[in-house]
């Protein structure tokens, strides 16, 4: 269950960076991808297949390990 939670908790953070990338976390453009590819297919698709297409890439771990201070001070490198 740990394992589940984890990997829910990477998907979050990752999915917050990329509207952090972008204009904040209010970003129509980024809110508008998240809605299209991820919450309004359901499981209509590969969920992994739908989250590629909102980030453009498979979720990343630097998100996460920033937002649980394992990284100070530096730009963690995001992605794979």
């Amino acid at each position: 269950m740990a394992l589940l939670f984890l990997w829910s908790d990477t998907l979050t953070a990752d999915a917050y960076n990329a509207f952090t990338e972008g204009k904040g976390p209010y970003d129509p453009a980024v809110a508008q991808r998240l809605r299209k590819n991820v919450f309004s297919v359901g499981d209509t698709i590969d969920p992994a297949d739908g989250y590629r297409a909102f980030r453009g890439r498979d979720p990343g771990t630097g998100a996460l390990m920033r937002k649980r201070g394992f990284v100070k001070g530096a730009k963690a490198k995001t992605g794979g």
